[in-house]
């Protein structure tokens, strides 16, 4: 019975070392195809030529990335100078006169930095005034409204 055994074990790994050459087999075939596309029309100084081209698109994508670079980098910069918080308020300037079409508009930037426009509408007449703002500080007398217009656009 043993040898049975020992028969059975020596024909399934006869069988599996078998199955592992064909499929190696067709691997290599793949690699050769491959290997015979790429290669065909091509001698040694053309293969050399088509190194060469690489890495001279790949000096130029270097090149191209560092200028994108310097472009995000610029970009960056710029965004930090543009207005980027907002704070608004809408009241009644003139005590049931107007309705509630006044409003306090603040524009910042990333460093606090803008302005505040006040536009206070009645029914006969509309003013509108405006006033810096540096570094989170008004350096004229800011009205409620514009002052709550601030802290909002401080905080957005």
């Amino acid at each position: 019975m043993r040898e049975y055994v020992y028969a059975g074990i020596v024909v399934v790994v006869f069988i599996a070392f078998v199955v592992m050459i064909i499929m190696q087999n067709n691997k290599i075939k793949k690699l050769m195809s491959r290997y015979e596309r790429f290669m065909k029309g091509k001698n040694a100084e053309d293969l050399s030529e088509a190194i060469e081209e690489n890495f001279k698109q790949m000096s130029d994508l270097q090149v191209e990335h560092q200028k994108s670079e310097l472009k995000v980098e610029e970009t960056i910069q710029t965004m930090t100078s543009t207005f980027r918080k907002l704070g608004i308020v809408k009241y009644d300037a003139f005590k049931e006169m107007g309705g509630n079409l006044s409003f306090a508009l603040c524009l910042l930037d990333d460093n606090n930095t803008g302005f505040i426009l006040n536009t206070m509408h009645g029914r006969d007449s509309s003013y509108t005034y405006i006033k810096e703002i540096i570094k989170g500080e008004a350096y004229a007398t800011l009205g409620e409204e514009e002052k709550e217009a601030l802290d909002k656009a401080m905080n957005s």
